[in-house]
């Protein structure tokens, strides 16, 4: 008797295969946690092209999209020339290579201009802290000559805590930055492996963006042949709003970044604030980072110029705390909206959570990925409150006292206290 697939026996056999691998991921996480992580690594270092490859796709896919839609596509409507298969995939490669030619000349204008300015700002921070803390002790002894005890005090904090601090500049943090220039320059094993991983993954991302329809409608074929049609069009709306909210947020707070960094490098110009360069990219790069960016860039900036200067250093953190502001309530919510839709506590707990497992990078990517996470907890919630027959708008459980068990219907707390009041009115 010929045995039939069918799709009972397929989906069986998927369940059985998912709980058996879950079953060793549990027991090896348990008992050889070391060893999954090995070889975790493993996996990732042999597959950082790919990833290389996927994340320069991802993030240049916005540019070829706009190049296509916007200019090429556009221009060829109005000239009323006729766009066939061919015509469109020319189009694509040659958005692709402009696409790429754009970031390379990002990146290499970012190092060509900005590297060596920090680089020579630091060097010349650390050649020159004896005169930096000679500034500042003579800016204290103007301010703290009526106080004699407390400018005796401060005096001592400053001669124990300068010469240590000196010694780690000179000792430590100069000879490991010009290692540091030196591994860049000349080149190490470890530079070798990553410059082949992004050129391999540059290959990688122009198959892929070249591509990107074709390989999007495989990954839904899997899907609609792996799961019911409802479950399968929850899984591309939910990736839907994944790449939606990743994509506005990242690009938004690149953009929202770069363009706080290039006015605060007007302003400090304007006020000639020592280390205008060194002191605009910090302010820009952190200013990536949500809700504690602006204050992580702008302490030890304002630490910087305080040593040279401790009046431009008040300006600057004038200027600073009306650039935020501006950022914060007028240029951020107009570029980024509402791309993530958490509240402020939200936004918070996304930062401790992943920037304590992760770093810097989680950092930056937690509130995005905090955003999915909520967004499919708030679908689940959903579903099952509707699968209970109950409303699923937020105000309705504001204004209610609690849920009737039989008509399902909210209680409010007017209605609880009118009752209240009417039984009063009974008894009397």
């Amino acid at each position: 008797m010929k045995f039939r697939w069918d799709k009972k026996y397929l989906y069986w056999g998927i369940t059985a295969f998912s709980v058996i691998c879950a079953s060793l991921l549990f027991y090896f996480g348990l008992f050889h946690m070391d060893v999954l992580l090995g070889k975790i690594k493993s996996l990732i270092s042999v597959l950082m092209p790919v990833i290389w490859g996927i994340v320069i796709a991802y993030l240049l896919t916005p540019i070829v999209n706009f190049l296509e839609n916007q200019v090429f596509f556009s221009v060829m409507k109005r000239q009323k020339i006729e766009i066939n298969r061919k015509k469109r995939k020319l189009v694509r490669y040659i958005c692709v290579f402009i696409a790429l030619i754009f970031g390379l000349q990002v990146i290499y204008s970012l190092f060509s201009m900005i590297v060596p300015s920090i680089v020579e700002s630091i060097i010349s921070i650390v050649n020159d802290s004896p005169r930096y803390v000679q500034n500042v002790t003579h800016w204290l002894s103007s301010i703290l000559k009526d106080n004699e005890e407390l400018q005796t005090t401060v005096f001592n904090l400053i001669n124990s805590y300068s010469s240590k601090i000196e010694n780690w500049m000179n000792q430590q943090l100069l000879p490991q930055l010009r290692d540091i220039l030196q591994h860049l320059t000349i080149g190490v094993f470890g530079a070798l492996i990553f410059v082949k991983n992004i050129l391999i993954g540059m290959i990688i991302s122009i198959y892929l963006m070249v591509s990107k329809e074709n390989y999007l409608a495989q990954g839904k074929m899997f899907l609609y042949a792996l799961f019911e049609t409802e479950r399968a069009n929850f899984i591309i709306k939910a990736c839907r709003f994944t790449n939606k909210t990743f994509t506005g947020f990242v690009s938004g707070k690149i953009l929202d970044s770069v363009i706080i960094g290039i006015l605060c490098y007007i302003i400090t110009s304007i006020l000639g604030t020592p280390y205008k360069i060194l002191v605009s990219v910090i302010v820009g790069v952190t200013n990536i980072i949500p809700f504690f960016g602006p204050y992580l860039g702008a302490i030890p900036s304002a630490f910087i110029i305080l040593l040279v200067n401790p009046v431009q250093c008040l300006y600057f953190l004038i200027s600073i705390l009306l650039l935020q502001q501006f950022d914060g309530n007028i240029l951020g919510p107009k570029i980024l909206g509402e791309s993530t839709g958490l509240s402020s506590f939200m936004v918070i707990v996304a930062i401790l959570l992943f920037g304590g497992f992760m770093g810097i990078t989680g950092m930056v990517i937690g509130v995005p990925l905090w955003a999915v996470i909520c967004a499919g907890v708030t679908q689940l919630r959903d579903h099952f409150l509707q699968k209970k027959h109950l409303p699923v708008e937020d105000e309705i459980y504001m204004q209610a006292d609690y849920m009737d068990p039989l008509s399902l219907k909210p209680v409010k707390f007017r209605s609880k206290a009118k009752s209240k009041s009417k039984d009063t009115e009974n008894q009397k």
